[in-house]
């Protein structure tokens, strides 16, 4: 369901399908584009009008060009207007055959060993182990057993069929990230001893994400707040569940997201490279400091 203010803004739906709603614009009239309208240019996407126009204008140089390699970036482009979420199949395809190592004897507990994380590998000054700062973001990749595998793979491909289209591909690859990342930082600074594995952090993150999403163009939210807060008090009542990977989840896709709704406009694209790149790095100087901190009290 949706508010009266989402269905009366034409802005919030495709020019020229009317009846499908979108959050990206043509990067030349800036007009809203669905998937199956948005064609991949070198500075985002456009609509098929506008890329008639850049066709028309093109030198005889280009042109010749173009007939040269069309055929190598054919495939690519017709990709782009597919408007398909592959970046969520790619997740989908590489986190289900890492789970699916992982049930293999003797090969899964060496693949979790290495991936999962736990905060005492950051710190070898305080403890004997070596410098592992890559399980920030491999645990995401992990899980505890096929059902925890299952769950986060389903919600992945729920969430990334409304949000990737909307987002574009790599804005959802660098929100679906960043959350999970943002969800070990938060392990690291409330439970410094604790190992984690499971993409359940960048899931809360696209969660919240499609929440502020779906408030700014108007959407009615209430379900997916009622969900998010369901599903984030499981963590305090089910044993073996890391809340604060879900907590730290939740509040950097929910601010990353935010970032996107205030930069979207093409020439705003600079300061939401910048916004994301100071979210990574506060993010890093926490896990650097705050855990040697309270290990040390």
């Amino acid at each position: 369901m949706t508010t009266p203010e989402f269905t009366s803004n034409r802005d919030n739906f495709c020019y020229r399908h009317p009846d499908r709603q979108s959050f990206v614009l043509c990067q030349r009239c800036m007009r809203t584009i669905c998937p199956e309208c948005q064609t991949q240019a070198p500075v985002g996407v456009i609509c098929p009008e506008c890329m008639e126009a850049e066709r028309k204008n093109r030198t005889p140089a280009q042109k010749k060009a173009a007939r040269r390699w069309g055929a190598r970036s054919g495939g690519t482009m017709a990709m782009a207007r597919g408007g398909k979420p592959v970046v969520t199949y790619a997740l989908l395809a590489v986190t289900s055959f890492i789970g699916l190592l992982q049930l293999i004897p003797g090969i899964g507990d060496q693949i979790t060993s290495q991936l999962l994380f736990a905060a005492p590998y950051l710190y070898p000054n305080l403890f004997a182990l070596p410098f592992e700062p890559w399980r920030l973001v491999t645990a995401m990749f992990v899980h505890g057993g096929f059902i925890h595998l299952a769950l986060n793979m389903l919600a992945l491909w729920m969430l990334g069929q409304s949000l990737e289209p909307m987002l574009g591909r790599g804005r959802f690859l660098a929100i679906y990230l960043i959350s999970g990342f943002g969800g070990s930082v938060m392990v690291a600074c409330l439970a410094p001893l604790t190992s984690t594995v499971g993409a359940s952090g960048a899931i809360f993150g696209l969660l919240a994400a499609l929440l502020i999403v779906g408030r700014h163009i108007g959407a009615n939210v209430t379900g997916l707040l009622v969900i998010l807060g369901i599903n984030f008090a499981f963590g305090f009542f089910i044993g073996n569940i890391a809340w604060q990977a879900h907590l730290g989840g939740a509040i950097i896709g929910a601010l990353v997201a935010f970032i996107y709704t205030r930069t979207k406009r093409p020439n705003q694209r600079k300061w939401q490279i910048l916004l994301l790149s100071a979210v990574v790095v506060v993010l890093i100087v926490l896990v650097a400091f705050v855990p040697p901190l309270i290990l040390l009290s």
